[in-house]
């Protein structure tokens, strides 16, 4: 496999803004780029296929898309017969969080950087204006990573895998304004956990909401189309 300057990383790539920028900081940095996205049957596929166009937009030398049908678990308003909340916001971890998201994902993650020999893992997560997930934690990143060194043949042959948050203390704002001094077309990101029939971002969701928040924060014209504007 063929990297920039010898190096390359893998990038959990979602499809959204984070996902799509971690991966930007990533390409910026030197690193060639194998994209991971995971189908889990999520109610908003429609990021899948925002994945395709941001894996090719970061000239990603491979972009694998893994099935892993977690409507056979449930428990979330993104893999279950639950309504997404609308209503703005809260305090509390709503139900669009998806049981150990994001400890499946690093650890199928992790399985493949080895394998390819990646140095690097590159994920989008934030823990100042997101939906309370407590899988985007810094202490939750830390926690895995001392896993991660203590699971792998690389980890124990000392040169583990480092999983990078480049992310992990911007705010949506930040996020958004490192997307356009990345020269990222933001615009073939997906954010909404409720897509309208037409193809649109529900505005109402928190994704929605936050991503919009970022926009008018940072002062850049929100490339999204919204079916309700937030």
């Amino acid at each position: 496999m063929v990297a920039n300057n010898g190096k390359f990383a893998v990038v959990l790539l979602s499809g959204g803004l984070d996902s799509m920028v971690a991966g930007g900081l990533a390409r910026e940095a030197g690193y060639g780029i194998l994209a991971l996205s995971i189908d889990y049957n999520q109610r908003h596929r429609v990021e899948l296929r925002a994945a395709a166009r941001v894996a090719e937009a970061l000239n990603a030398i491979r972009h694998i898309v893994l099935p892993l049908d977690l409507t056979a678990f449930g428990g979330s308003a993104l893999t279950a017969d639950i309504a997404v909340p609308k209503s703005g916001v809260g305090d509390e971890i709503p139900v669009t969080y998806v049981p150990a998201r994001n400890t499946i994902f690093l650890s199928l993650t992790l399985g493949l950087a080895e394998v390819a020999g990646a140095s690097d893992i590159f994920i989008g997560v934030n823990a100042l204006d997101y939906s309370g997930y407590p899988d985007c934690r810094p202490e939750f990143i830390d926690a895995f990573q001392k896993m991660a060194t203590l699971a792998t043949k690389a980890g124990v042959e000392g040169h583990p895998i480092r999983i990078q948050t480049p992310l992990q203390y911007m705010s949506k704002a930040d996020i958004a304004r490192e997307a356009d001094r990345l020269g990222l077309d933001a615009g073939i990101s997906w954010s909404c956990y409720d897509p309208t029939p037409d193809g649109k971002h529900c505005g109402l969701c928190d994704s929605c909401r936050l991503r919009s928040k970022g926009y008018q924060e940072a002062g850049l014209p929100d490339p999204t189309i919204y079916a309700t504007q937030p």
